[in-house]
């Protein structure tokens, strides 16, 4: 970016002192005297002035940009006697642009655009991928349109304290540290099972958090995050804090080091089905049919060898959710949990894999009695990823899934991921 700055600034400036330049040159050759010292200086001031004026509007030296793409190639086979289980290519491209007014502070944009669609992008059967970005036009159809994906704002109170603010942003960004780390193919295995304590849909929001202050950074300390996301927060009719907006309040007290951690999540989110409004998975129709008030804990546990290569860290994920509203035959309370296996430098440094499986969330409390067909659920994925260079890596991966909807079926794919980070 400063490379690119002074391709910009440089002609310019070299245009602005040619004529001084062969002002200097004709006084010295006629020795007249007609040009002083002070018009020399007051030349060069305006030099100087004018360069100024071309730097700043130029753009900010304190912004960094990063990126990635992602060529995602693959099928999925959900035992339907349809051809929708054919290979297909699409592809996923994103820009992170990074502003420090301070150097302690920060203006995070991500500009995101893709044009995946059916399998990769439904979390319905648990194949929603990672790296995976869709968007569509009025008509259902996918078009890879740009956007501004995440915006928001994040600044230090004090040495201990983090604020974070924004229209765009969801709730597991403002934490003091991220209660995962395994790293997903499938969303479903984001933040420890992405279950029904974390995972807000993009929204209005804000929140701080505060870390406890150690001499040593391996030491273990404890950290407190609340924030608040409104799925409504943009509507005029509705707005952050309304009655009814579907609002998002989150909390998250952790104890560890960065070799280990625990931590306990719980969420209060009002006006809210358990399916739709934000990120969880509830495939179940009694648990995605529920709608009112819910609560929902998550605990999350993991530690990680202090040596990589043949011994895995691990990631322990559980969670349950109650609902206040629920009639007849819907769901009062769900469970879900995962494991997840990660290794850094298998067989090859800089290559790394990860194994995962879990149940996702599904009913075990059912008002007026019954049980659900989706209680012995289970998911899994596996995957392994080959360091091409430090920009490019290629992951092939596999996964699948069996009584997720209730409805006896077994899904399965596959899919080659291509990133090219930069």
């Amino acid at each position: 970016m400063k490379l690119f700055q002074r391709l910009l600034v440089a002609p310019a400036a070299l245009g602005l002192m040619a004529p001084l330049a062969a002002n200097a040159d004709v006084t010295a050759v006629s020795n007249e005297s007609d040009l002083s010292s002070e018009v020399i200086q007051a030349r060069v001031d305006g030099v100087e002035a004018q360069i100024g004026e071309i730097m700043a509007g130029q753009f900010s030296s304190s912004t960094k940009m990063s990126g990635k793409a992602a060529f995602i190639t693959g099928y999925v086979d959900d035992d339907a006697e349809t051809n929708t289980d054919e290979i297909t290519m699409e592809y996923m491209y994103q820009l992170n642009l990074n502003t420090s007014f301070t150097g302690e502070d920060n203006l995070y944009t991500r500009i995101k655009t893709g044009n995946v669609g059916d399998h990769f992008v439904d979390k319905g059967q648990n194949t929603y991928l990672s790296a995976a970005k869709g968007s569509k036009n009025t008509d259902g159809d996918q078009t890879g349109n740009l956007s501004v994906d995440k915006l928001w704002y994040q600044f230090p109170v004090g040495d201990s304290l983090q604020v974070w603010v924004g229209p765009r942003i969801e709730n597991y960004y403002m934490l003091a540290s991220a209660p995962s780390i395994y790293k997903p193919v499938t969303k479903q295995f984001a933040l420890g099972g992405n279950g029904s304590a974390y995972g807000s849909s993009t929204s209005p929001g804000f929140g701080a958090a505060w870390t406890q202050q150690v001499d040593d950074p391996m030491d273990p300390r404890f950290a407190l995050s609340v924030n608040y996301t409104s799925k409504d927060g943009a509507s005029s009719s509705k707005g952050l804090l309304g009655d009814n907006s579907r609002n998002f309040l989150l909390t998250k007290v952790e104890y560890g080091s960065p070799r280990w951690q625990v931590s306990l999540a719980a969420a209060k989110k009002d006006g809210h089905s358990a399916k739709a409004g934000y990120d969880g998975y509830f495939h179940s129709s009694l648990a995605s049919s529920t709608v009112g008030e819910m609560t929902a804990y998550g605990l999350r546990a993991y530690w990680r060898p202090e040596t990589s290569g043949a011994v895995p860290s691990v990631q322990f994920g559980f969670d349950t959710a109650s609902f206040d509203e629920a009639t007849a035959g819907q769901a009062e309370e769900t469970e879900g949990w995962m494991i997840g296996l990660g290794w850094k430098d298998l067989f090859i440094d800089g290559n790394s894999a990860g194994v995962a499986f879990g149940s996702e969330m599904a009913a075990t409390d059912i008002k007026g009695g019954g049980s659900d067909p989706s209680e012995d659920n289970s998911v899994w994925e596996a995957y392994y990823t080959f360091k091409v260079n430090d920009g490019v890596s290629v992951t092939p991966a596999i996964f699948g899934s069996s009584d997720v909807s209730g409805s006896d079926k077994d899904v399965n794919g596959a899919v080659l991921l291509t990133e090219f980070r930069f």
